[in-house]
């Protein structure tokens, strides 16, 4: 696998005890511990998190957006919310801020389906659901390209790889702020006008403290290097999976009408569309879509 990008922390030692103590304080507000695990892979370390993989239980697996953790999945432990219990591995993305390693290859080929392969048979994974949010769905698409035996079915909630980012000035602005002033005050601004849809689609103050400080962290102290997800257009009809959309009907990014026009179009396998009203881009955090996965896995 060639390597296209890497990206890295300031201070590797002290980014990460910043990392483990924002971990611990999730694990505290959550009552709950990850699991963790640590393996090797052709983008280096990857760090995986865990819930009840220990147990015989069907297993879904998660990846995350952009300048984000896979822990993000479960703010106010919002993956009860799926109200199934499953084995649950949370990937911890190469390239985005996080424990793993920051090499990354080229978005646009199928190494990252190949990496995502890699993860599931490190960890002795033969078959699971994949769910994604923003660039998370990417990674989904592109294992479903490339090991469509290994996905049962396939969640894209907000997924990046459906359409090109929104270049509308609202949603440049919000997103620009707190990358050129990276204050809480900017960050919470961009969380209240592009990620959240205030007052159906909120966290908890605890929570919302939570990521304010992660975003701050992520902008101020890792170099990101790692291309952003992109419009996979006809190579979407290559992923012969299962496959159901989740989409916020406020989503900035992404706006859920030409993301819902252009999975209709080219993937051959999409079982079902499911619009939240007043929610935003940060779906992965909503109580009701966690319950749509959960019942839909049932389902199987």
């Amino acid at each position: 696998m060639q390597i296209k990008r890497q990206s890295f922390f300031k201070d590797e030692k002290q980014d990460f005890l910043f990392l483990d103590k924002w971990v611990k304080k999730l694990e505290s507000a959550n009552g709950r511990e990850y699991e963790r695990f640590e393996i090797d892979t052709a983008l280096g370390k990857t760090c995986v998190w865990g819930l009840n993989t220990k147990e015989d239980l069907d297993t879904l697996v998660i990846f995350p957006g952009a300048r984000t953790t896979s822990l993000f999945w479960d703010f106010d432990k919002g993956l009860d919310n799926i109200n199934v219990k499953l084995r649950i591995f949370l990937v911890e993305t190469n390239g985005l801020p996080n424990f793993s390693s920051g090499a990354t290859p080229d978005i646009k080929s199928l190494d990252y389906g190949h990496w995502a392969n890699e993860v599931l048979d490190k960890l002795k994974i033969e078959n699971a659901f994949v769910a994604g949010a923003s660039f998370g769905g990417l990674i989904c698409m592109k294992l479903g390209i490339t090991n469509p035996e290994k996905i049962k079915a396939a969640f894209l909630l907000n997924a990046g790889c459906l359409q090109p980012f929104s270049m509308k000035w609202n949603n440049l602005y919000y997103n620009l702020l707190p990358i050129i002033k990276p204050t809480p005050k900017n960050v919470l601004l961009f969380l209240d006008k592009a990620i959240f849809s205030k007052p159906n689609h909120q966290l908890s103050p605890e929570a919302e403290q939570l990521i304010i400080d992660y975003e701050i962290f992520a902008l101020t102290r890792y170099k990101d290097n790692t291309q952003k997800p992109y419009y996979m257009d006809k190579q979407l009809a290559e992923a012969k999976v299962d496959t159901y959309l989740l989409e916020g009907n406020n989503d900035l990014l992404f706006p859920y009408q030409r993301s819902i026009e252009n999975a209709k179009k080219h993937l051959k396998n999409l079982k079902d569309v499911k619009v939240f009203d007043n929610v935003g881009h940060g779906i992965e955090t909503y109580d009701k879509a966690m319950k749509y996965i959960g019942e839909t896995i049932k389902s199987y």
